[in-house]
């Protein structure tokens, strides 16, 4: 059964399932780029990829970050549980949101053993496919949003 959380773009469910196909193959699996199209639209929870499409269509992008709504991903590359506090679509940079995300648990942001920096609140600017422009010292998103 489909949540209340919105679609995001097909661009950004195939680059999910793009994402999800990378991911398996570091760790040894291998999938078809039709099978991981497949999981990304059951996690969505439709049948098949073809029911997702079609629900979705050729509508024009949406905004899919809606105040209120609940989600998971990586911030400095520590996972996260948030609750969207604040969005506004940047209109000098088409298809790019500032967030305002108040983490369920604070995230430790800092690596180190001896030493740590939790942030609880924090804001972002996001792209279509839920990665910040802003990347680590290790070429990483600083923010990477999971649907």
């Amino acid at each position: 059964m489909r949540g209340s959380n919105p679609l995001p773009s097909l661009e950004a469910l195939k680059d999910q399932a793009k994402r999800l196909r990378s991911s398996l193959a570091a760790r040894g699996g291998d999938i078809s780029h039709s099978k991981s199209l497949e999981i990304i639209a059951a996690q969505h929870g439709f049948r098949d990829w073809n029911t997702l499409h079609a629900a979705i269509g050729n509508r024009p992008p949406l905004n899919p970050y809606m105040l209120g709504s609940r989600v998971k991903g990586h911030y400095l590359g520590q996972p996260f549980e948030a609750e969207i506090l604040g969005v506004q679509a940047l209109a000098s940079q088409p298809g790019r949101f500032r967030l305002t995300l108040n983490f369920t648990e604070a995230v430790d942001v800092v690596t180190f053993e001896s030493f740590s920096a939790f942030r609880k609140r924090v804001n972002c600017t996001i792209d279509e496919t839920g990665r910040s422009p802003a990347k680590t010292s290790n070429g990483r998103p600083q923010v990477e949003l999971m649907w």
